[in-house]
């Protein structure tokens, strides 16, 4: 049966309420052709460093806050820019940037131990292009739905499904969603908060594309008897 993912898309922004669309999230082997109507990401790479770091985006994260409004596609190129991202996403192994100034730069300060490193989750994967976009808008079925979620959504989704809380770096939701099965929150991390801009009041979540289905049939419920809830406490507050 064909997934209706333009509905599971509304529906899921109606009941939570979201600012952002819901993202699609699509790891192919090959390259994108150009006969598949997905334009790509545009724009020309940056000067390499010293460290031969390069990329279209300061980080593979930053495509999430283009992602909810138009479908692209992106090369491993398009990622390299920053390290750790460039591994989450399977496009590299860790022994290729443990040696990069960047990477230096977090072990030097203590952002992350190597011990912590070696636990970083890692797409089992190596994709030769990624496609991003609104999931409303996903011409394939995804690998991964995205979400920037404010505390109160989150706290809404927590009560329609069992979810992992990440660690940082956040984009490591990315494959523990994917390779795990898990739905997988992060309050962020202060590398990707610089680099993407998000507020500080977002958090991200992503969800396996198999179980949105459950989860927005589950929402439905929480949703409604929040509101309950909720009017029940206000209108009990009025005898204070």
């Amino acid at each position: 049966m064909t997934t209706d993912w333009n509905d599971l898309s509304r529906r899921l922004s109606d009941l939570l309420g979201l600012e952002s669309a819901p993202i699609a999230m699509t790891f192919f082997e090959a390259s994108v052709s150009p006969e598949s109507g997905i334009d790509p990401f545009g724009g020309p790479l940056s000067e390499p460093t010293p460290d031969g770091r390069s990329g279209a985006v300061p980080a593979p994260c930053v495509f999430w806050m283009h992602a909810d409004s138009r479908t692209f596609s992106t090369s491993p190129d398009d990622h390299g820019n920053c390290s750790v991202g460039e591994y989450t996403h399977g496009l590299v192994e860790a022994g290729d940037i443990l040696n990069r100034e960047d990477v230096g730069a977090l072990l030097e300060v203590g952002w992350v131990t190597m011990e912590a490193f070696a636990g970083v989750a890692a797409l089992e994967r190596r994709p030769s292009s990624i496609i991003y976009g609104p999931l409303a808008d996903t011409p394939h079925e995804p690998d991964v739905v995205l979400l920037r979620l404010s505390p109160r959504q989150a706290m809404e989704l927590g009560d329609a499904v069992s979810m992992h809380l990440s660690g940082k770096p956040q984009c490591q939701i990315l494959p523990i969603a994917i390779d795990q099965g898990k739905v997988a929150l992060s309050m962020g991390c202060a590398l990707s908060r610089a680099r993407t801009g998000m507020a500080d009041d977002e958090l991200t979540c992503a969800i396996p594309p198999g179980q949105l289905s459950e989860i927005v049939g589950n929402l439905a419920g929480v949703v409604h008897a929040d509101r309950q809830v909720v009017g029940y406490a206000q209108a009990d507050a009025t005898r204070f």
